[in-house]
């Protein structure tokens, strides 16, 4: 779907998986109620059929932890806060949770990293496609879709974050909304927006020049 400014949209599904979404290892890690993870699943399994019924793109990013992948100082995090790998290569937990990929449509991975850009062929996919507005949904904001939303924006893309599609890991959902708000000029609305599915309208150059009064 092409946005007001001639960018392409596309939906960024992240991380919906096991490990992150259901089960023990997912319910001890998060440690807030349950059903507030469930939410933001139920959210985006409703996002990625908005996405599909109005002919804009969706892209799953998923995770692996195989500690192969780790570097040095991401193993040494894992070992000072006793951490165990999640979301291991061929494993359940590393199964997409209520939502997969329809043919057709891109699956990238990201290992041992956070954000999608730093995955192979991400970047290079979104510039084949034309798409210029990224719209989130998954998890977590705090983690992996504020990591690549930070990226998104130096790199020039417009981002949407949706509210009902995801949840906040370790800071105060709230907080991290605001944040991505005040510091990407990212918008943040529900999936039922119309406006969420395309880039704003105000390009940079349509902005006006203030010049100082003599």
């Amino acid at each position: 779907m092409t946005g007001p400014t001639g960018e392409r949209t596309a939906l960024v599904v992240v991380d919906v998986q096991n490990d992150f979404c259901t089960g023990p290892t997912a319910l001890a890690r998060f440690g807030g109620d349950p059903t507030v993870l469930d939410a933001a699943v139920t959210g985006t399994v409703r996002a990625v059929a908005a996405a599909r019924a109005r002919d804009v793109e969706v892209v799953f990013v998923r995770f692996t932890g195989d500690p192969e992948h780790q570097g040095a100082a991401w193993r040494s995090r894992d070992h000072d806060l006793g951490k165990r790998p999640k979301c291991l290569e061929g494993s359940w937990g590393a199964e997409f949770h209520r939502v997969a990929p329809a043919p057709g449509e891109r699956v990238f991975t990201k290992r041992a990293r956070f954000d999608a850009f730093l995955g192979e062929g991400f970047e290079e996919h979104l510039g084949a496609r034309g798409v210029g507005h990224l719209v989130f949904a998954g998890v977590y904001a705090d983690v992996c879709v504020d990591t690549t939303a930070r990226t998104a924006f130096q790199k020039g893309f417009h981002v949407t974050v949706l509210t009902d599609c995801t949840t906040a890991l370790h800071l105060p959902y709230d907080e991290v909304l605001r944040f991505m708000r005040v510091v990407y000029g990212a918008r943040t609305t529900t999936a039922s927006d119309p406006a969420a599915w395309t880039a704003p309208a105000l390009g940079p150059e349509e902005v006006p020049c203030i010049r100082p009064r003599a």
